[in-house]
């Protein structure tokens, strides 16, 4: 009797054993459920932006850029700063896959300050649309040199596009983030800070020096659809400062950018440059262009 039941309190020891261990498994550091769940709502982010941007690559939408050059901050708040310098510029804006380099910007200006600087006609859509060959990318390349001209104040930039951000996302780049929630916002959806962590670093200045970003993307949790980016960019010599917000299109039945507001400083010139951008007339395109493109 004693022995047998040793044995069972053994067999019950045993049990009792095992379902601690389990609970202990379960349990695991807050740390580490954490970073699970960050991890599950990046991927789940990535696959929106993949197809986001096959969706979105196929439109052409209008973009009303104002830029202007304000007197430096010690002046007073950026509201009653002076403007030394501004401009309203009027594009067609689109993203076009380009193999070998994802899926590329262009700008197209065709209205400055409410004059025309060519005829109002969709040149990039157009462009691609005819099956050019490489010719179309290197074309295109060329239409949106000219458009920077127009850009004003003492910071070059290239950055100023409203779904870069979104390449940080992609599987290509999103190795070298680091990507915590900050929270969870009923309103804007889950918050979720990034930073760049590994070099050369994905934006770089005009003299080739790493240039790491960091910043915040507004997730709806379930489909991982991107509301909100901010970007900010800063180092000794320069800082960019860049939020996008996006808006869902009942017709497209997709979030699209409707708005993106930015500041460059760099040391060179106390004075700040800004901008805002407004996206409408959102239209398709129906030809796929990478083949073309690729000739």
């Amino acid at each position: 009797m004693a022995a047998g039941t040793a044995r069972r309190a053994g067999r019950r020891g045993s049990v009792l054993i095992r379902v601690a261990a389990c609970a202990l498994a379960l349990a695991a550091p807050p740390a580490l459920r954490a970073q699970s769940a960050v991890s599950a709502l990046i991927d789940r982010a990535s696959a929106y932006v993949d197809e986001f941007q096959r969706r979105f690559g196929s439109m052409v939408t209008e973009e009303r850029y104002e830029q202007s050059v304000q007197e430096p901050t010690s002046l007073g708040p950026r509201s009653a700063r002076p403007q030394l310098e501004r401009v309203v510029l009027v594009s067609d804006f689109l993203l076009v896959q380009v193999p070998g380099e994802g899926w590329t910007p262009f700008r197209d200006v065709f209205e400055r300050n409410g004059q025309k600087v060519r005829d109002r006609e969709e040149r990039l859509a157009k462009l691609f649309l005819s099956g050019s060959s490489r010719s179309a990318f290197d074309q295109a390349r060329q239409i949106m040199r000219e458009g920077s001209r127009y850009n004003i104040g003492t910071v070059e930039r290239t950055i100023n596009i409203p779904t870069l951000p979104l390449a940080f996302l992609t599987p290509a780049h999103r190795g070298r983030f680091t990507f915590e929630i900050e929270k969870r916002d009923e309103a804007d959806g889950t918050v979720v800070e990034f930073r760049e962590v590994r070099t050369p670093t994905y934006i770089a200045t005009t003299g080739g020096r790493d240039l790491p970003v960091s910043g915040r993307f507004w997730l709806d949790e379930t489909s991982g659809a991107i509301r909100r980016s901010e970007l900010d960019a800063v180092d000794t010599s320069v800082e960019a400062h860049i939020k996008v917000t996006y808006r869902l299109d009942d017709g497209l039945q997709l979030w699209v950018p409707v708005r993106m507001e930015e500041r460059y400083r760099n040391r060179v010139s106390p004075a700040e440059v800004r901008g805002v951008a407004t996206y409408s007339r959102f239209r398709k395109f129906q030809v796929n262009t990478s083949e073309e493109i690729a000739q």
